[in-house]
This record gives C-alpha cells, sequence and structure tokens, in this order.
C-alpha cells in the first residue's frame, strides 16, 4: 500500500518520475564511472615517490633482511648471531679482573732468604739511628710521588685549588708549612717518648701544638715496646732505593715498621691512608735487605693522630697483607724506573 502511494505521488510529477529512472540506467553507469574517475583524479594529484627509480632487483635482499628481523622474535640465540656477525668471535684471552696480580718483571722477595741473625746482646734494647745516606738513587716518597696514578693526580689538584681558592695562594702555602712542621715536632715528641722510657715529654707538651696529637696516640703507646729503630735510614741493596723509618717496634708482641702520620679528618679504614701501606712494605722491603739491620720484619702498623686528640686509628699489616702492597710497590718502582 505504501508503495503505491509513493509511486501514485509521483506520477503527479511526470518529470521527478522520468528523472528517477533514467539517470541510473539512461546515462553512464554513475556509480561505478565515479570509482574510476576518483583513481584518475588521485593518481595525478599524488607526488611522485623517489624510490620508484631505485633498483628494486639490486636491494631486494637488504629489504629483506631489515623487514624479517622486523617480524621475527628475537632471542638469545640470534642475539649472539647477530653479534658475532658484526663484531667478530668474543675473545677468549681476557684478562683477569683480580686487582694486584699482574707481576713484577723484576721480582725480589719481601723477606731476604740470605739474611743471618746476630745472636741477641746486651746492647739489643739500644733503638737504633742510622743516618741516611746520600747516594743517588731515588727514595721512596720521590717514587711514589712520581707514579701516581691519573685519577690520583687530578684529586689533588683539585684539593689543591680549593684550598688556594678558601686560603688564597699565599694562605696556602703558609698551611703546608705549618702541617709539615706539626709531623715533624710530632715525630720528635714520640722519638723523646721512646727514648726516656716515660711520659713525662707528654706532660711537658702539654701547651705544645703536638699535644693533641700525643694525646691522641696514647692508647696505641700503650701496645707498644721492645723498639729497635727511630728515624733511622734504610737501603735496599738489590733494588736500589732508600728511605727514612719513623719506627721499628714490637705492637701487642709482633715486630712492626711503624708510620706515624697525622691528620685532620678521619681515616678510620686501610684505604684511606692511600700510598701509606705501599711505603711502609718498601720499608719493611729495604729492612730486611740492608746489611745496618740483623733482623726481619714481617708486619706493618700505620697509626693516623688527630689534632683535636681524638683517638688515633692504629692499621695493622699482617704479613699476607705486607706481602701483597710489598707486589704493588715492585710495580711502582718499575715503573718509575722505566721512566728514568
Amino acid at each position: 500500500l505504501v508503495r503505491m502511494q509513493f509511486l501514485h505521488l509521483l506520477s503527479r510529477r511526470p518529470g521527478k518520475l522520468q528523472m528517477l529512472f533514467q539517470i541510473p540506467f539512461c546515462q553512464k553507469q554513475f556509480p561505478y564511472k565515479c570509482l574510476a574517475t576518483s583513481a584518475c583524479i588521485y593518481s595525478k594529484k599524488k607526488k611522485e615517490n623517489g624510490y620508484d627509480q631505485v633498483d628494486q632487483e639490486k636491494y631486494k635482499n637488504l629489504v629483506y633482511s631489515v623487514t624479517s628481523y622486523k617480524t621475527s622474535a628475537q632471542t638469545p640465540e640470534t642475539i649472539f648471531e647477530e653479534d658475532n656477525l658484526l663484531y667478530g668471535p668474543p675473545d677468549k684471552h681476557r684478562p683477569s679482573g683480580k686487582a694486584g696480580t699482574k707481576t713484577p718483571k723484576n721480582w725480589v722477595p719481601l723477606i731476604n732468604p740470605n739474611k743471618r741473625f746476630s745472636p741477641v746482646n746486651s746492647d739489643s734494647s739500644l733503638p737504633r739511628k742510622i743516618e741516611l745516606q746520600k747516594l743517588k738513587i731515588p727514595s721512596v716518597t720521590r717514587i711514589l710521588q712520581q707514579t701516581l696514578s691519573p685519577q690520583q693526580v687530578f684529586y689533588l689538584e683539585r684539593w689543591k685549588q680549593k684550598m688556594i681558592a678558601e686560603l688564597g695562594k699565599d694562605g696556602f702555602e703558609e698551611y703546608t708549612k705549618n702541617l709539615f712542621l706539626q709531623g715533624e715536632l710530632f715525630h720528635s715528641a714520640l722519638e723523646s717518648i721512646f727514648l726516656s722510657e716515660e711520659m713525662a715529654t707528654k706532660e711537658k707538651s702539654e701547651d705544645d701544638v703536638t699535644s693533641g696529637y700525643l694525646a691522641s696516640v696514647e692508647h696505641v703507646l700503650e701496645d707498644i715496646s721492645e723498639v729497635k729503630a727511630l728515624e733511622s735510614g734504610v737501603h735496599h741493596e738489590s733494588l736500589q732505593y732508600l728511605g727514612l723509618v719513623d719506627c721499628v717496634a714490637k705492637y701487642r708482641g709482633r715486630l712492626c715498621v711503624i708510620d706515624w702520620k697525622t691528620s685532620e679528618k678521619p681515616k678510620p679504614f686501610l684505604k684511606d691512608t692511600f700510598d701509606n701501606p705501599l711505603q711502609v712494605a718498601a720499608y719493611i722491603g729495604a729492612i730486611n735487605h740492608d746489611a745496618n739491620y740483623d733482623f726481619q720484619v714481617h708486619c706493618g702498623l700505620i697509626v693516623v693522630a688527630y689534632k683535636n686528640g681524638s683517638p688515633a686509628h692504629p692499621h695493622f699489616m699482617d704479613p699476607n697483607l705486607c706481602s701483597q702492597y710489598w707486589n704493588k710497590w715492585l710495580l711502582r718502582l718499575e715503573e718509575y724506573m722505566d721512566r728514568n
């Protein structure tokens, strides 16, 4: 019924009915023609593609390899294969990651197997104080200073520039001069204590600049006995270097090379003392190969004293630790000899 009413309405307007039936059938088929003409129009407006001129056959392998990796899942095996293709096979002879395993070319034992020991006599309690020989050979201090690592040089220079910025150039020079002076006075006060075998010097120095340092090491001095050398020169006869040892004495019953250090900052760990363990190991080796000393040393002790009187930090070095630092010292010595 609805369709008949619709046709009845259109029949009243014959022009409309004629147009409705003539457009899709009498004229060219519009829907299909529209698709065809639209494609032609789009192709005319489309920009030229630069890759149309590329030799597709020449680069098809490259395109395939790139697109195939995009679609394939990466696995450990494919990653290793790709690395092997790009960088070659892995190196099987990698250097060991353990520090201090390098062996010196001219290795000399820390303990001298050929050294003779003299019998104990009545003068053995008197500490030795041998003058430092003026030979044309380097000192332990010079060798360590000349072989600092780039990182050590960087931090020392940065600290120096920071101090100069705070104190000025003249103020920094005065500061370092006072540090050396305090160290010398501290060593002299310790020497007086050991030689007199009493603490009277400490009581007389309460108002002195060394009073804080002496109070700092008081608990360490209680564990020191049988002093054998004080401010004594040593010379390694085969390796040809020399040095000045602060003290050789027994610490808690074990003979040690003792190095007294002063510091304004706490150094509770051995690593905080930087190259001091190498210095102690160098002195131990020199004593053991020096004919002026009829004994050998196996241990070391670094005592860090503080100006404010806070308890000093004693860092004991057993024979095993001394051997490790002895090996490092020999490497530094070789480096110095190669440079000079």
